[in-house]
């Protein structure tokens, strides 16, 4: 079901949905969360698409904020869709002029009462996210330092860590998890002493950055960061006295763990789409403490290509 609201207010948008789940039999407080999503009009339709794939392990009400014409007059228009692409509720929030200035005051009556609310920015954040109006009334702030483009990446992290408070998480973190987790499982088992270590990834990959800023404090080991030609990270490695141990993955789905006197071993290894980043941070709503202790450890020495 899809309902069209020109030059509205909040009020009957929050109507409109109410009477859209009651019609298709479902009641708002099967909500389990509250997705805003901050972006623009080129931006919306795929970061929309990935809230709702993640919105079928997560019913939320999406309310995609997404400002239009800085200089027209003030106008709210709304596209609600209810039952389309699962259980959830989307709301695309369109501000015109001034109105978008303050879109905290349009979102706030639409927040589903008594559950979490996360905010997302796709792409750009203006200002640290938890000083955004969006941003404060959120308990999770996610960003995506990777598809930045008024800097570079590894600039807008160190922004973003310089800026950083309890809540906050980037999906060039999230990014990091299939490798951290092997990582873990690797040196889980008695291992030569390691000298130093190596990531190589492609230019511009904060994931990367992230990820040589957490060995680097979990091991107490140097660990620099070189350059390949990807896809995305395409090798960790440690010199041992006994030879190197190394996770190779050239085509971005399987991995070759190689140590010194053992056969190679192969992992799945895949790159994740951005419908299941979301859905894996909507899964863990509470702070991530080891993401906080990464960024301070890559704004004390940040990691050199």
């Amino acid at each position: 079901m899809t309902i069209d609201l020109t030059d509205t207010t909040a009020g009957a948008i929050h109507d409109a949905l109410t009477q859209a789940r009651r019609r298709m039999g479902g009641p708002a407080s099967g909500m389990v969360l509250t997705l805003i999503i901050v972006t623009n009009e080129e931006a919306q339709y795929d970061a929309v698409r990935a809230a709702a794939q993640a919105g079928r392990e997560h019913p939320s009400r999406v309310l995609a904020v997404i400002p239009r014409k800085p200089k027209a007059e003030s106008r709210l228009d709304a596209e609600i869709r209810v039952g389309e692409t699962g259980p959830g509720e989307t709301a695309l929030l369109r501000l015109y002029g001034p109105l978008a200035q303050h879109a905290d005051s349009v979102v706030a009556p639409l927040l589903v009462p008594d559950v979490p609310v996360v905010t997302w920015w796709p792409d750009e954040v203006a200002a640290s996210p938890v000083t955004n109006a969006l941003g404060a009334v959120a308990q999770r702030r996610v960003t995506d330092a990777a598809a930045t483009e008024s800097q570079s990446p590894q600039d807008m992290l160190l922004r973003l860590a310089e800026d950083h408070r309890p809540g906050d998480t980037d999906l060039s973190w999230t990014r990091a998890t299939p490798w951290r987790s092997l990582l873990a499982a690797t040196l889980d088992q008695p291992y030569p002493p390691l000298l130093s270590g190596r990531v190589e990834a492609e230019a511009a990959n904060p994931t990367a950055d992230l990820i040589a800023a957490w060995l680097r404090l979990r091991l107490g080991i140097p660990v620099s960061r070189s350059e390949s030609t990807g896809p995305g990270i395409t090798s960790v490695s440690f010199e041992t006295p006994d030879g190197e141990i190394m996770i190779c993955r050239p085509d971005g789905r399987t991995a070759t763990l190689s140590w010194p006197g053992r056969p190679d071993r192969r992992v799945a290894l895949h790159r994740r789409d951005v419908a299941d980043l979301i859905a894996e941070e909507l899964r863990r709503l509470e702070p991530d403490e080891l993401y906080g202790e990464t960024l301070r450890e890559l704004l004390r020495e940040p990691v050199a290509a």
